[in-house]
């Protein structure tokens, strides 16, 4: 049996991928990198962090102290560390830990995605536990664990026919269930945010928080688009039962006011938080929001620092801070030369 640990368990260190001039950020890659340098500083103060990057001399520039940071020469195609790293689970039998590298597609061939897919298996050498190579295409963000038996995710994305399109959702269980050791997945079939290219990634709208809680966006504005999607997101959140057969305690945040870049409506999500080791980094998007969505935190996550991050650069390129962020449990460790 595998297991797979939830983010809110204990973590070895934090994945990022640095931008750089031929990535999508270009056209404002100073405002870029230095969101992904108070990322990797926030991370810093509690764990290692990993950070990919094409010049490692450069990109060490940006940081006054180098404390608990590692750099690694790879040459990316984009930053998107959630959904171009392994993923990790706990070999139960051998009592070792194991990545999975599975396939990366753009997001269903939406973008080349050729070096981002080669990427882990590219820097294996810095991880302590072996990689298996899995034929199944799927992103980090597209799947969340509860580390109690549930995984929950989104029809819209892990049964869109651009990802996996030969397995229907009994073949798609079959193989969720096979990879990461879950008794059952919990599938959302509603609830979307526009300008998101994933095809609703589960990390956008819900998260689970610890084993029984799951946090998710909430719409109150009945003129807004997303209006009646993520109600019925909502109702169909109350529905869900553990393993168990209790029902989830459910906390909502807030949704932004409408943002836009180019007249183009981007997906500014609190949904998108990371949770690390004594702290959660919150996404925040200068929104008359995000005060209430730090105290909703607060609240939540007693005994974690909450650490708001301006990421109102991420989402011109319709992703946001949990999306370039990938963490990795306390039994994987971070081989430094």
């Amino acid at each position: 049996m595998r297991y797979f640990p939830a983010e809110f368990e204990p973590q070895s260190f934090v994945q990022i991928i640095f931008p750089h001039p031929e990535s999508d950020w270009a056209p404002y890659l100073e405002e870029a990198r230095e969101c992904f340098v108070n990322i990797a500083t926030a991370v810093a103060r509690y764990q290692p962090c990993l950070i990919v990057c094409d010049d490692v001399g450069l990109v060490k520039s940006y940081f006054k102290n180098h404390d608990n940071l590692v750099f690694i020469p790879y040459q990316s195609d984009d930053t998107w560390a959630r959904d171009c790293s392994a993923l990790s689970v706990i070999d139960e039998e051998e009592e070792e830990p194991l990545l999975l590298d599975f396939t990366f597609t753009g997001w269903g061939g939406k973008f080349d995605a050729t070096r981002d897919n080669a990427l882990s298996s590219s820097i294996a050498k810095v991880y302590g536990a072996p990689m298996e190579k899995v034929n199944l295409i799927l992103e980090g963000g597209g799947v969340e664990t509860n580390a109690n038996g549930s995984l929950l995710t989104t029809a819209e994305c892990l049964l869109n026919p651009n990802r996996n399109p030969k397995l229907d959702k009994k073949g798609m269980e079959h193989e969720l269930k096979k990879h990461f050791g879950v008794e059952q997945i919990l599938w959302l079939h509603h609830g979307y945010l526009a300008g998101d290219d994933t095809d609703s990634h589960i990390d956008t709208l819900a998260r689970f928080i610890d084993t029984d809680t799951i946090m998710y966006v909430k719409c109150d504005d009945k003129n807004d688009e997303h209006y009646d999607a993520l109600k019925k997101m909502e109702e169909e959140l109350k529905t869900f039962r553990d393993i168990d057969g209790e029902p989830f305690n459910l906390i909502a945040l807030p949704m932004c006011n409408p943002t836009f870049y180019d007249n183009e409506r981007l997906p500014a999500t609190y949904a998108n938080f990371l949770i690390i080791n004594d702290a959660l980094l919150l996404p925040v998007y200068n929104d008359p929001h995000d005060a209430e969505a730090i105290a909703i935190c607060e609240k939540a996550f007693r005994g974690r620092d909450i650490i708001p991050i301006d990421c109102s650069v991420l989402i011109r390129q319709h992703g946001s801070l949990h999306c370039v962020t990938m963490q990795f449990p306390e039994d994987i460790s971070l081989r430094v030369e």
